[in-house]
């Protein structure tokens, strides 16, 4: 992956070796192992905390205060800021053209644990979106998993992991996220896990969008990029993960999409660059 502009980011908060936080349910007990778990899980790879946490008060613990931004003066985390900065430059022209303006979100470093506006953030949740105070979190440590673990190598791998989480953003912003959220209210614990699919999978049509648009503008991906990034959206579909964890899968129990529809998706908003392709909602099979 090229960057020749080097811009880096000014929304990048480095929390890297501070820790705290929590949240509680309703009526002030502390959220049960069962649900940790269940959050853990389903956190993974960018669902909308929101969607999992309402019946729970989130609490804002003093770990979860708002802090300057401070760039990151180490490799990994200055390539985390240039991947940013050009989500930003990107998403500021899409915008743009559709007559309205970008408000871009704040993206953290930490490592371990660390507080959100969405309860206690943990590396084992790898990276995740929260909508309740617009920002990005990412233990970089999730970067050696996708590589040893998924075996998705690359920098353009990690970018992807990015731009999909910035594809909730992106969501937030449009209203995607709070209409999904209302509807999981009056559905089937199946239809739920299918909305929650095509949240997802819209995401991963978004990052495409991002890479399209980013490399006609700015010529920034090179030979084997867009390889490294179908690679892990594959790695990471429900039907890979499952029989990973349990041997089989079970696709009534999806939240984020098999291997072959997040790479599809993935693909589509690559090829087309708008965002009408990546309407997963009226897709009649995601």
């Amino acid at each position: 992956m090229r960057f020749d502009h080097g811009r880096e980011s000014d929304n990048i908060e480095d929390r890297r070796g501070e820790g705290g936080g929590g949240f509680r349910l309703g009526g002030g007990g502390k959220l049960g192992l069962g649900g940790i778990v269940l959050t853990l899980v389903a956190l993974y790879f960018g669902v909308d905390p929101a969607l999992l946490l309402q019946t729970a008060e989130v609490v804002r613990p003093p770990a979860a205060v708002e802090r300057p931004a401070s760039r990151p003066q180490d490799e990994a985390g200055r390539f985390v800021s240039m991947v940013l900065a050009d989500t930003e430059d990107t998403w500021s022209d899409i915008f743009s053209g559709a007559g309205r303006t970008y408000q871009a979100p704040r993206l953290v470093l930490f490592s371990g644990v660390t507080g959100t506006a969405c309860g206690t953030g943990q590396a084992a949740m790898g990276p995740f979106y929260c909508p309740a105070d617009q920002k990005v979190y990412i233990d970089l440590s999730f970067y050696d998993d996708l590589q040893q673990r998924f075996r998705a190598p690359g920098d353009f791998a990690q970018a992807y992991v990015i731009a999909h989480e910035i594809g909730h953003h992106v969501q937030n912003l449009l209203g995607v996220s709070e209409r999904a959220q209302r509807a999981r209210a009056r559905l089937s614990p199946r239809e739920s896990n299918a909305l929650s699919v095509r949240l997802e999978l819209q995401a991963d049509c978004f990052a495409g969008v991002w890479a399209h648009h980013a490399d006609r503008s700015r010529q920034v991906l090179e030979a084997g990029d867009v390889e490294e990034a179908l690679t892990a959206a594959a790695a990471i579909g429900d039907d890979r993960l499952q029989k990973q964890a349990q041997g089989y899968a079970v696709p009534d129990s999806f939240t984020h999409g098999s291997a072959e529809q997040r790479v599809r998706w993935f693909r589509t908003g690559l090829q087309h660059g708008s965002l009408q392709a990546c309407d997963t909602f009226a897709a009649r099979s995601p």
